[in-house]
């Protein structure tokens, strides 16, 4: 029988609020990380105007963790997600992503979202696969680039679908898919059943 996969994304999907943010400044403190904006300020605005997403994440990941010790900082972000997976999900997100475990199902997170947090958040749901935005690291520090692309947008699909092909799984088995931006149309659009959660209610079991 083929397996049935449920893709979900995790800043404003799982979870109630944007979560790279946070980090970035529990990484630097609010004193640094407020510099960092007020510096970048002309940039990011002409980044905003252009809605250039992608760079103003890479803008932002240079300043914060270039020179950053990998191990510091992924040691943060366990305690970063025991903090988002305590407090900051959804419960009717979470209901879903626990039923669609206990069916069975494949339970997949594409996200734009940090790998240092949101691999920990991961385990602690314990979902079969994490695909998302990775940095990049050189002798045990963070160069400030990222690691391949940013996971958004045609990415996430491209992303899931090369960890289906790994797994042995035929991509006509994206069952599902969650998600609450237009980062997350691709990734929507590629399931059989899409749920925008800041449109639907997902209260209800699905039939």
């Amino acid at each position: 029988m083929e397996p049935v996969v449920a893709a979900f994304d995790v800043d404003g999907t799982l979870t109630v609020r944007d979560c790279v943010v946070p980090f970035m400044r529990s990484t630097v403190g609010t004193v640094r990380f407020a510099s960092i904006c007020l510096r970048s300020a002309p940039r990011i605005a002409r980044l905003v105007l252009a809605r250039d997403r992608d760079a103003i994440k890479a803008l932002f990941v240079r300043a914060v963790f270039a020179g950053r010790d990998v191990d510091a900082v992924e040691s943060a972000g366990v305690v970063f997600a025991a903090r988002v997976a305590e407090g900051w999900l959804r419960h009717d997100v979470a209901a879903r992503m626990r039923w669609h475990q206990s069916e069975g199902h494949v339970v997949v997170f594409v996200s734009a979202s940090l790998e240092q947090y949101l691999v920990p958040l991961g385990d602690l749901c314990e979902v079969d696969a994490v695909l998302c935005t990775a940095l990049e690291e050189e002798g045990g520090v963070y160069t400030g680039a990222l690691h391949g692309a940013n996971c958004r947008g045609d990415e996430k699909v491209s992303r899931l679908h090369a960890w289906m092909d790994s797994a042995g799984i035929p991509r006509t088995s994206l069952g599902f898919a969650y998600g609450d931006s237009a980062g997350d149309t691709a990734l929507l659009a590629a399931a059989d059943a899409a749920f925008n959660v800041r449109s639907v209610d997902l209260t209800a079991v699905p039939a």
